[in-house]
């Protein structure tokens, strides 16, 4: 507000056109513009359909029939952003183009004239095509991809902005489309890059249509490519197949986590590197190459790198890559486990200190206060928190809400619910990425704590382990509260004795509460 009491814009439309009348709509004394106030134009412009065509977009007439004015609270919606007759203002022309679609228009029965080049790379241009006014390419498959893309907009909560960007990049692809033809991710992918667009969105539309053939490498693919590199071809091209088999599975074998398969190659690409500088194909190793590669390691990481050569040697023996194992007797043995330690009290302050924003501060309160592990945060439903029967569903698990818990829990479905208003995603925890889809968060996702004594999964560790040292190091009631399987439970249960049996220490394991 100004001085005189009225708001900028209306103080710029006062000194546009000065001087003050009554208004030809609503009778009061105001600046005026044609013989209207500000308010009424604006009205005006509410009143007149999103539909009305480009010649006809005169407001004057609009202006002249308004009796009243609708009146917004702050923080409401914008009239731009909201639905016009259950159309989104940039899915007008999509439903248009959609509604004038006849049924049968795209199916495939019978016969098909296949194109004559086909497999000739099309290049994608962006032109100066604007859905909203100009003429669109009478094309019935670019109709039908903007209907689609209309409703999943109204299904997945999609803001008008991102819905006009996926409108003009399927204008992109399908305006010279031929029936018959297969769109390649490869070939339309260097344009939406070039102009920041959503490759994802694009491509689920195509796909929804049958039209997509994406051939874009997948990422486990390109990281095996770019471990693998610099070894001797005849183990590179074995090492290759045998991760493969580990992470496709075969038709004897169940297919191995994703994680494990790179544990795998990570632990054995060391050795493959040094038996690549002597040999030049898998059969030539010998077990003196296997031990002078693990005589130097120690622990876990020679213990890895066993593992790995072992099936390794085992699977090329089995496929007949080699005549012989080196690796077959070669005992793996087991490597005493740690003590579990707590955290310092300054650790678990800089963990708390660096969970700034509210989704940072859900993740640290449920792996310090329910010793929740990154997955299992990261899968959390919206359904998982009863905030009003102060429950909270972790894992199939269902326990009571501390105050701590629920006020973060408050704090972050608030931010939420401002910041995605109309997210059909059902997760607890979403991001700019994943508030337009269903998927959770991804990994890299919490950055905050990275680099601190204190990560999520030392925060849970420590939570189990006061757990144990509080209730007598019982493997039992660490089970039932926190859902561990025996073995775990008994490991920390075994730490906490060693912790609580210390004659070398007369002070307690944690200072006195204040």
């Amino acid at each position: 507000m100004n001085r005189s009491g009225w708001c900028r814009p209306c103080t710029e439309f006062a000194s546009r056109y000065p001087g003050t009348g009554p208004c030809g709509a609503c009778g009061r004394q105001q600046p005026l513009k044609k013989g209207h106030c500000r308010l009424c134009w604006c009205q005006a412009r509410l009143d007149r359909p999103q539909t009305t065509p480009r010649q006809h977009q005169n407001l004057l007439p609009w202006a002249q029939r308004v009796r009243d004015q609708q009146l917004f609270f702050a923080g409401m919606p914008r009239p731009r952003d909201l639905v016009v007759r259950g159309v989104p203002r940039c899915g007008v022309r999509a439903a248009q183009l959609a509604g004038t679609l006849p049924a049968a228009a795209l199916t495939r029965d019978g016969w098909l004239q296949l194109p004559l080049f086909a497999d000739v790379p099309r290049a994608y241009r962006y032109g100066r095509i604007d859905l909203r006014t100009d003429a669109v390419p009478g094309n019935p498959w670019l109709a039908r991809a903007l209907h689609i893309a209309h409703t999943t907009a109204e299904a997945r909560g999609w803001d008008s902005q991102m819905l006009g960007t996926l409108n003009r990049t399927l204008t992109v692809v399908l305006s010279g489309y031929t029936e018959g033809t297969v769109i390649k991710v490869s070939e339309f992918r260097p344009a939406l890059r070039k102009r920041g667009d959503s490759i994802t969105r694009t491509a689920q539309i195509l796909d929804a249509m049958g039209i997509l053939a994406d051939d874009r490498p997948a990422a486990f693919d390109q990281w095996l490519a770019a471990r693998l590199g610099g070894l001797a071809p005849g183990i590179s091209g074995e090492a290759s197949r045998w991760a493969r088999a580990l992470h496709d599975g075969t038709p004897r074998t169940p297919p191995l986590h994703d994680k494990t398969v790179r544990s795998y190659v990570a632990a054995l690409r060391p050795a493959l590197l040094e038996w690549s500088a002597r040999h030049g194909h898998l059969r030539e190793i010998t077990r003196d190459d296997v031990r002078a590669v693990t005589a130097p390691l120690h622990g876990s990481r020679r213990q890895m790198t066993l593992v790995a050569a072992r099936s390794l040697f085992a699977w090329a023996k089995k496929n007949g890559v080699i005549f012989r194992d080196p690796a077959s007797r070669l005992r793996v043995g087991r490597t005493g486990h740690a003590i579990f330690q707590p955290l310092l009290p300054g650790q678990i302050d800089q963990a708390v200190g660096a969970a700034t924003t509210p989704h940072a501060r859900v993740f640290v309160v449920l792996a310090a206060v329910h010793a929740a592990r990154p997955a299992q945060i990261r899968a959390l439903q919206l359904s998982d928190a009863d905030l009003g029967n102060r429950r909270l569903t972790i894992a199939g698990r269902t326990r009571p809400l501390d105050d701590l818990t629920y006020q973060v829990l408050l704090d972050w479905l608030t931010s939420r619910q401002a910041r995605w208003p109309d997210t059909a995603n059902p997760h607890l925890l979403i991001s700019r990425r994943t508030a337009p889809g269903t998927g959770p968060v991804s990994h890299a996702w919490l950055r905050s704590l990275r680099g601190l004594p204190a990560t999520l999964d030392r925060l849970r560790l420590d939570r189990q382990l006061e757990e144990a040292l509080t209730h007598g190091a019982d493997p039992l009631h660490l089970a039932v509260v926190f859902g561990l399987d025996d073995t775990t439970a008994v490991r920390y249960a075994a730490s906490a004795r060693q912790l609580l049996a210390r004659p070398h220490e007369n002070g307690p394991l944690y200072p006195p509460p204040r």
